[in-house]
């Protein structure tokens, strides 16, 4: 499965087979976000958080693809996230983007 941000690959023609997406909601135990809110405190990078929507981004784009498949698609094109807080130390990431199949293989 091809995944690009771009609306095209190059040398291939495509026929749009539809909107796919993916998300999750995510979110890091207690410790981890009292530990992450004194880091606020002194500045710096909050890894716990970091990892926590690299993560979320992962499942997201995995769940698209599997949206994907599900249609025959051989890729996703124009893939785009967004993320939104839910409540304190937890947010939604979603991936979208459009499923092709290849005309010319």
């Amino acid at each position: 499965m091809i995944l690009v941000n771009t609306d095209y690959i190059s040398g291939k023609e495509l026929e749009m087979l539809g909107l796919v997406k993916g998300s999750t909601i995510q979110s890091k135990h207690i410790g981890k976000d009292i530990s992450q809110s004194f880091k606020t405190l002194v500045g710096g990078e909050l890894t716990s958080y970091n990892e926590m929507m690299n993560e979320a981004r992962a499942i997201a784009t995995k769940r698209m693809v599997q949206e994907a498949e599900e249609l025959g698609a051989d890729a996703v094109v124009n893939i785009r996230y967004a993320s939104s807080a839910i409540m304190q130390g937890a947010a939604e990431v979603i991936a979208y983007g459009t499923a092709v199949k290849f005309i010319n293989k």
